[in-house]
């Protein structure tokens, strides 16, 4: 079917939930590092709707994705756990073809908690949990409505002939960007449901590789970047002409959005009985002809995507929430994916699932000063060599090439003096090295799909 003939519909209203629930919307940017807003640092272009969410909200200086790649970041989310706990700890495709590996039947995730506590829930983007139709489907995992890209390595190109409207294969129009759709259909779900608390989850695809922007906001681009118009970005079968000027295209073109998200809020006079966070499932790619280097898009941060180090995790974080969050504030709590699900329980006056690593936020994002405290926040990753990571307090080790023979030594750093982790103080804090490499072990659940030294295939 085409997309004009799909059907605009609103969930049927659950009875006798709570008025005061507030409405969520998570808005994750795709592959966005720490400085690629203007309100965390971007020099090069500006991001004007953001940086005044921001200003009428509070900025999380210190919020880390749940992984350092897409899927196991968006797990971490659905069910409060980290890379160490949950089932899906990397990409990996499905062998049939178009999905990826599924999130189990009886996972217990976000949507399906606030779907029974009589929420609207609602996915528009990308999935990356579960291939068409398995248990792992957005529609089998607690969403009333799923519209976009099901698959991760078809959202590849933001050009294509199908997208999926729940577990409908829709016919797309191949000339029009998807990321203009889908946001379209996240924008009619609120619309549809704005007499009902709603959860609208926007796992968006700008802007990750390949490097496409529309035409005519590409082109303003090209004007202004002509150094690099001999070069051609090359992904998934996309050839892009100065891929360097399709960035700030594509990462402007999100950022217009988020101001038609907060603007159709204020029309339908829901602002102050929403919460919307906005942030990213990782940090910057290298892929597609990106230049993250000339666009500083890791900030102070050393790394990038695949990368456990701070570039490849520390997330730019806004939450906006008239009448809950202090305008202007920024927390340099430490905070990580996995605690956006006990925080929307709290906020909905849901119990949150016991045996979760995440810790309600629910004190940072008001301004109150009773934040329960994480005793370390960990990750771990099982790509080139296998990688683990741990922070407490201000300190941080990271451990690499976990998965060979003996490994590499572990290396310690102190965020509060040194938060670009160039100098490692292993040498000069053995005890506290020897406590933290421990805890590496003892926080984590083996896992046999994602053993340390198995051969990973990359999804991307």
């Amino acid at each position: 079917m085409r997309l004009a003939a799909l059907l605009l519909f609103a969930v049927p209203l659950a009875v006798g939930h709570a008025k005061d629930q507030p409405n969520v919307v998570f808005v994750m940017a795709d592959d966005l590092g720490y400085g690629d807003l203007s309100c965390f640092g971007q020099q090069r272009f500006t991001t004007p709707r953001l940086d005044r969410m921001a200003e009428q909200g509070m900025r999380l200086t210190q919020h880390y994705a749940g992984s350092t790649v897409c899927a196991p970041s968006r797990c971490s989310l659905m069910t409060g756990l980290h890379t160490g706990h949950c089932e899906i700890r990397g990409n990996t495709e499905h062998a049939a073809g178009e999905g990826q590996e599924p999130l189990p039947a009886d996972s217990v995730t976000l949507a399906e908690l606030l779907h029974d506590a009589g929420y609207a829930t609602g996915a528009f983007g990308k999935w990356g949990l579960g291939y068409p139709g398995s248990e792992g489907d957005p529609v089998k995992q607690g969403f009333d409505r799923f519209f976009g890209y099901n698959c991760q390595r078809h959202a590849h190109r933001y050009y294509t002939d199908h997208l999926w409207d729940g577990l409908e294969r829709v016919d797309f129009d191949p000339q029009r960007y998807t990321h203009d759709a889908i946001f379209d259909q996240a924008l009619r779900f609120i619309r549809a449901n704005r007499d009902r608390p709603f959860f609208c989850f926007l796992p968006v695809t700008i802007p990750h590789a390949a490097m496409e922007a529309p035409a005519d906001a590409h082109a303003e681009w090209r004007e202004r970047l002509p150094q690099f118009e001999d070069q051609v970005g090359r992904y998934a079968g996309a050839e892009t002409t100065n891929p360097v000027a399709a960035f700030p295209a594509m990462v402007q073109r999100l950022d217009g959005d988020v101001g038609r998200l907060l603007d159709l809020l204020g029309e339908l006079g829901l602002d102050e009985k929403t919460v919307v966070v906005f942030t990213s499932d990782n940090g910057p790619h290298l892929e597609g002809g990106h230049r993250p280097d000339f666009f500083d898009s890791n900030g102070p941060y050393r790394g990038h995507k695949r990368d456990l180090y701070e570039g490849g995790i520390r997330v730019p974080t806004i939450v906006w929430a008239p009448t809950r969050t202090p305008a202007g504030g920024s927390s340099e709590f430490a905070s990580a994916g996995w605690d956006w699900l006990p925080t929307f329980c709290q906020l909905a006056g849901v119990d949150a699932p016991g045996g979760i690593d995440g810790l309600s936020l629910v004190p940072t994002i008001t301004g109150e000063s009773d934040q329960p405290q994480h005793e370390y926040l960990y990750w771990e990753f099982h790509e080139r060599g296998g990688k683990q990571a741990i922070r407490r307090g201000p300190w941080k080790a990271v451990r690499l090439d976990v998965g060979r023979d003996g490994g590499s030594e572990l290396e310690l750093y102190n965020l509060a003096s040194d938060p670009g982790e160039t100098a490692n103080r292993a040498a000069d804090e053995p005890e506290l090295a020897g406590q933290l490499a421990d805890l590496m072990d003892t926080v984590r659940t083996p896992s046999g799909e994602f053993a340390f030294g198995k051969n990973r295939r990359d999804g991307r």
